[in-house]
């Protein structure tokens, strides 16, 4: 049996149907990992997969301590839930199914928490490895695709609400939820409170999960930073850059975004009416010129969920 007091740190990896190569090179850059395994675990979700196999043997790829556990539940956030119950650690970070972490994340993760005792949260850089060429005009969507490199330079926020700003603000280097590392007690508060937002959900492409994190770690005083020294490789196959995808992941992420800044009181744009949003919509259409070609029609598609999550 796996003596989960004594270690330090959790790996909690939510699954719903992966793509068992890019799972398989997730696992592999674990077992990679320069921290003493007897240090660490990894808890892998099935998230109500209907393809995963549970029972497949690992064991040429998988890092030491590995468990899957099953959650029926269908959600992100009921996984990264289930993930919070199984840990038992004081520390955790969140893998997506298609990440593979430098051999030195983990070890990096403890040495920066320990050397800054009030951040609760932090992340790092997040760079593709695509599987085919991207198109050029996709380039200015790539941060919806969890991608993310802020530069060589720590960055550590200063509160929920700076000196002298009017209302609670979103830290530019919080971190996305692809590679999050936590401090237990700092995903407490968030754990503690019903979920009131959706998060990612089979088809769903909301993503209000990694952010309303962020905030109720923030609300709960603790602080959030970005440290270069965290690296991971995003593994993305050629169908998240179709711009018929890209589209819909642009509105329903545009839709969260306001949607979890309202429910914290960090969103500087104004509740709408219901029935001025077909105006709304239709005049973004024109303004985006959206029948020109896929990059008009994802900025759109943007457009239209920043208005959808802004209906009172």
């Amino acid at each position: 049996m796996i003596a989960r007091l004594a270690m330090e740190l959790t790996v909690i990896i939510p699954t719903h149907n992966p793509d068992l190569r890019r799972f398989r090179a997730t696992l592999e850059g674990l077992r990679r990992q320069t921290l003493a395994p007897a240090r660490w675990q990894t808890v892998v979700i099935d998230n109500a997969s209907t393809t995963f196999p549970v029972a497949a043997d690992y064991s040429d790829v998988s890092p030491a301590n590995l468990r899957v556990v099953h959650e029926p539940q269908l959600g992100l956030t009921s996984a990264r839930r289930c993930g919070f119950r199984e840990a038992n650690t004081p520390f955790i970070v969140f893998a997506d199914d298609d990440n593979v972490f430098a051999p030195d994340y983990l070890a990096n993760v403890l040495a920066i928490f320990s050397a800054h005792p009030r951040l609760g949260l932090i992340g790092g850089k997040s760079l593709p490895q695509f599987e085919s060429e991207p198109p050029a005009w996709s380039r200015e969507f790539f941060p919806l695709l969890a991608l993310r490199d802020l530069g060589d330079t720590e960055i550590i926020s200063n509160g929920l609400r700076p000196a002298g700003a009017p209302q609670n603000q979103y830290p530019s280097c919080s971190p996305i939820g692809a590679g999050l590392a936590a401090r237990t007690a700092a995903l407490k508060p968030w754990f503690d409170r019903p979920a009131a937002l959706s998060d990612r959900r089979g088809a769903d492409l909301s993503s209000a999960g990694d952010n309303d994190i962020v905030l109720c770690s923030l609300r709960a005083g603790w602080e959030v930073g970005y440290f270069p020294q965290l690296s991971l490789t995003h593994l993305i196959p050629s169908a998240r850059l179709d711009a018929t995808y890209l589209a819909r992941l642009n509105r329903g992420i545009q839709k969260s975004w306001m949607q979890v800044l309202a429910l914290h009181d960090a969103n500087s744009w104004p509740t709408i009416s219901s029935w001025s949003l077909p105006l709304r919509v239709a005049k973004m259409w024109w303004v985006h010129r959206a029948w020109l070609g896929p990059v008009e029609r994802i900025r759109w598609q943007g457009a239209r969920g920043h208005f959808e999550g802004r209906v009172q």
